[in-house]
């Protein structure tokens, strides 16, 4: 039977080792577009916000839940998402989600009722944004080692260029063919994903066969090191009987001593543990088919008993409360401007700040924790608490300018913990590197919850009160208690290990203790010297009976 042979471009990439670039360069232009079409188009739409209500008849609230539950569809099915790219791969996953997002978003201009929007942009555009996101940034992680962070920075400031170019080039487009026309443009534009996401080959890290031939033969050596110990030491045994020499069974042991360091080759084989060639076993069973590379095993999707682990309930609550600010300030800038007498055309620009000072954000975070050498949550804390105070002065300002400040103030910050929260799972003052990869799906899966709530929770507050400055006081509230989360992270942390250096500092002592009575009693050496005293005296017994 022949197996299909699949073409070498679209077949995956075979490398000894992490090739930090190559192909993954290719992978990282296609993240920087799936950025462009997923969060740059969803935090853009803000610009069809007024048109939606004229059209619909419908308030700011109905309005925002089309942002609101395509967030929440974003979010809630990431698990489902990473279960799909592991059994199918990434290319297909990616390309499926492309045309989900481009079939919801063209469909949208088709509509006759903010329900069907619901649908339509909020179920199938947001399934579509987690199918073509999260395996996206999977595999970028993949190629790189070294140089993961900073290529993952740059792909992901595709977000902060598509805000910067969409928000006044769909606010002068719109005047001219009208919302539903722009609707289909971007649906066309989100189409490009399918055929980037061609260029997601799976990578396959596979060691060499010499290496495989020598960690077996060095299993075998090793065997024959230690049959040739038992033998040796059972010759030393047996010829101090024989000898009738009074020595003890300690010094009867000297001579198979001696001869193991003669034998230099095996006393190394002896030093190395069986674990290192463990972790040295064959990398191939890692690379075995598209879904899933250098994964030895598939992993655990959401694990929820890291729900009892304070520092990360602490910190799952800190992302929770953030996320009431990620979306709603991008929704309601541009009327917020308008309502306090900025020109339309010069209010879609404030998008256009936020998205430049998004950039040099996440840049200089980056820069900030490589260098500091202080704790990196207290560093992302003080950026929380900025951004807090940030969100409290939109309320207050009224002219141009000083929304102009508050906007590149609110993109540079928002920049610093939007590139931040997640990563920094992986320090050890949260959960580790270890514990990270089981903690993200319901770190995600928790923040799915404010996503839903936070647009139309700002959208009510404007209802009621008639003012969009009401819709930051939601954010700042949000954000405030989520900076309270984020300083119990350490206080949680701390007990934490406290009450594990008590259990280590308590085991300890108890193996000094069970040591210490061993060694008080050495029932080995005296009966190997009464078996040897044994047989001596029956020998010289024999010598005087002949």
């Amino acid at each position: 039977m022949k197996v299909p042979s699949v073409p070498r471009c679209l077949g995956p990439n075979v490398y000894r080792q992490v090739p930090e670039g190559g192909w993954g360069w290719a992978v990282a232009v296609a993240f920087f577009m799936v950025e462009v079409n997923t969060y740059g188009i969803l935090k853009t739409l803000g610009v069809f916000l007024q048109d939606l209500m004229e059209e619909f008849k419908e308030s700011n609230s109905r309005v925002s839940w089309v942002i609101s539950i395509s967030v929440f569809i974003f979010a809630f099915t990431a698990p489902l998402a990473s279960l799909l790219s592991n059994r199918f791969g990434y290319r297909p996953v990616v390309m499926m989600g492309g045309f989900l997002m481009s079939l919801g978003m063209i469909s949208s201009a088709f509509t006759t009722s903010i329900n069907e929007m619901y649908i339509t942009i909020g179920i199938i555009s947001g399934f579509g944004f987690s199918l073509s996101f999260l395996p996206t940034v999977t595999i970028l992680a993949l190629y790189f080692s070294r140089r993961r962070a900073l290529v993952t920075s740059i792909a992901s400031s595709g977000e902060s260029f598509a805000i910067f170019a969409f928000a006044p080039a769909f606010t002068r487009l719109k005047e001219d063919i009208g919302w539903r026309y722009c609707l289909l443009v971007l649906g066309v534009m989100q189409a490009s994903v399918v055929a980037f996401g061609v260029l997601l080959r799976p990578i396959s890290i596979e060691s060499e066969p010499a290496k495989e031939d020598s960690d077996s033969l060095s299993l075998k050596q090793m065997q024959n090191v230690f049959e040739l110990e038992n033998e040796k030491t059972r010759t030393s045994l047996s010829s101090a009987m024989s000898q009738g020499s009074g020595d003890s069974g300690v010094t009867s042991l000297t001579p198979s001593d001696k001869d193991l360091k003669n034998a230099p080759a095996e006393d190394q084989m002896l030093e190395k543990s069986p674990s290192d060639s463990a972790q040295q076993q064959p990398d191939a069973e890692r690379s075995e088919g598209e879904a899933g590379p250098l994964q030895p095993s598939a992993p655990k999707l959401l694990d929820f008993s890291m729900l009892r682990d304070r520092a990360f309930i602490c910190y799952s609550l800190f992302g929770l409360f953030a996320t009431l600010a990620f979306f709603a300030p991008q929704l309601y800038i541009i009327e917020l401007s308008k309502s306090r007498g900025v020109e339309p055309a010069m209010a879609s620009y404030m998008l256009s700040v936020m998205a430049v000072a998004d950039i040099f954000g996440r840049f200089f975070i980056g820069v900030v924790l490589n260098r500091v050498r202080c704790k990196k949550t207290h560093v992302l804390l003080g950026c929380v608490v900025l951004l807090s105070l940030v969100l409290v002065a939109f309320t207050v300002v009224w002219e141009f300018w000083g929304l102009v400040v508050c906007c590149a103030l609110y993109g540079f910050f928002m920049g610093t913990v939007g590139s931040t929260h997640i990563p920094l799972l992986a320090e050890e003052e949260v959960v580790g590197i270890q514990k990270m990869p089981s903690c993200v799906g319901v770190y995600v899966f928790i923040q799915s919850f404010a996503g839903l709530a936070g647009p139309p929770l700002g959208g009510m507050l404007v209802d009621v009160t008639q003012n969009y400055g009401a819709a930051f006081y939601s954010c700042a509230a949000g954000m405030v208690l989520s900076a309270v989360c984020l300083a119990l992270v350490s206080v949680a942390k701390s007990g934490a290990c406290q009450r594990v250096s008590r259990k280590q500092e308590r085991s300890q002592n108890a193996e000094e203790e069970e040591k210490m009575s061993q060694d008080s009693t050495p029932l080995d050496f005296l009966e190997i010297d009464l078996s040897e005293n044994g047989s001596v005296k029956q020998a010289k017994d024999n010598r005087s009976g002949i």
